[in-house]
């Protein structure tokens, strides 16, 4: 079983790589706050089709290079898609 995860592409810099911030929340053990944390991966973009702000899913791979792990299975929302939909919850 591969894992899938949804994440954020925080970077489109490199050819056919994005860099993916995926957050997870928990609550503190000792204080009960819940706690806000990222984990950073690189993942590949065979068509260069996912952008910064785009919220896309990503599944496990064999390792591709010394830091990619993971591969883009499709573009769950694009950053316009994001913002219009918050810009409609604020009015």
């Amino acid at each position: 079983m591969k894992r899938t995860l949804i994440g954020i592409v925080v970077s489109d810099k490199c050819d056919k790589t994005r860099r993916v911030d995926i957050e997870r929340k928990f609550a503190h053990p000792m204080y009960g706050k819940i706690v806000t944390r990222k984990t950073v991966c690189h993942v590949h973009d065979e068509e260069n089709e996912s952008h910064v702000g785009d919220r896309i899913q990503i599944v496990e791979c064999r390792p591709r290079s010394k830091q990619k792990r993971w591969e883009l299975v499709k573009v769950v929302e694009t950053a316009l898609d994001i913002a219009t939909h918050q810009h409609a919850e604020a009015e």
